[in-house]
């Protein structure tokens, strides 16, 4: 049997709403959406190490730091005390060993290679240090 779609009475109230125009509507939103989300995501630009952050953070005055700097040539250096790989990997040890170790502040040139840099971080990695952070230039 057929189904009637006229009503006896129009001015009465209709019992059934029609809701597949409102569901295509939404897949297709959540399509679009599903699409665009990746591409956002790595079409990210990413400008490293300077920064443009105006305001200087305060440090925790609690929380001791230490610098160590790599320079343009590949030298390792400790406050501002020049030293090779091994020497200060120790330093670092000595440091991890403390009951409460500083925070590195590792300062690098924009310069070095990503192999350079990764070879600080290995030391750091093989010191047992894990607090650090990457200073930047502020422009």
């Amino acid at each position: 049997m057929a189904r009637v779609f006229k009503r006896k009475d129009r001015l009465s109230a209709m019992s059934e709403i029609n809701v597949t125009s409102l569901l295509d509507l939404v897949f297709c939103l959540l399509i679009i959406f599903m699409i665009t989300t990746p591409l956002l995501e790595q079409t990210m630009p990413l400008k490293l190490p300077t920064s443009s952050h105006n305001a200087a953070l305060t440090p925790d005055p609690k929380v001791k730091y230490q610098s160590v700097s790599m320079n343009a040539q590949g030298e390792f250096f400790f406050g501002n005390e020049k030293m090779g790989a091994d020497e200060l990997l120790e330093r670092l040890k000595t440091l991890a060993g403390q009951p409460t170790p500083p925070v590195i502040d590792l300062r690098r040139a924009s310069t070095l290679t990503v192999q350079q840099e990764q070879t600080l971080f290995d030391i750091m990695a093989k010191s047992g240090l894990s607090d650090y952070s990457l200073d930047t230039q502020v422009q």
